[in-house]
């Protein structure tokens, strides 16, 4: 599925099941706490923190599913046409990044 699919995936589900979009603001407040619970799981079972066993059946890709779900809402409400914004910015990153993180002596010892 490609990214511009994948915004009218979510664009024909809103206008099916949820009524509408939830305005901009509830969305970022939305996108912030989804991205809270990524970080939970990673945290405690990648990090240093130990989990708790409440959190043990917590799906991680669920809840990057669950982000990834929000922040398609916040760019079909806002017009950015994600797949482009990406291209973009991988652009951006090549041109401004292409020889940095080789020469980085704490990426490569």
């Amino acid at each position: 599925m490609t990214i511009k699919e994948s915004q009218k995936l979510v664009d024909d589900w809103i206008k099916e099941f949820g009524v509408r979009y939830f305005n901009e603001l509830t969305n970022m407040a939305q996108l912030t706490e989804e991205v809270g619970e990524v970080a939970r799981i990673i945290a405690r079972r990648y990090g240093e923190q130990s989990e708790k066993e409440s959190d043990k059946a917590k799906d991680l890709g669920d809840e990057m599913a669950d982000v990834l779900w929000v922040l398609i809402c916040l760019a079909n409400q806002t017009g950015i046409d994600l797949e482009e914004a990406l291209l973009k910015n991988l652009d951006k990153k090549t041109k401004r990044d292409n020889k940095r993180h080789l020469e980085n002596k704490k990426l490569n010892p």
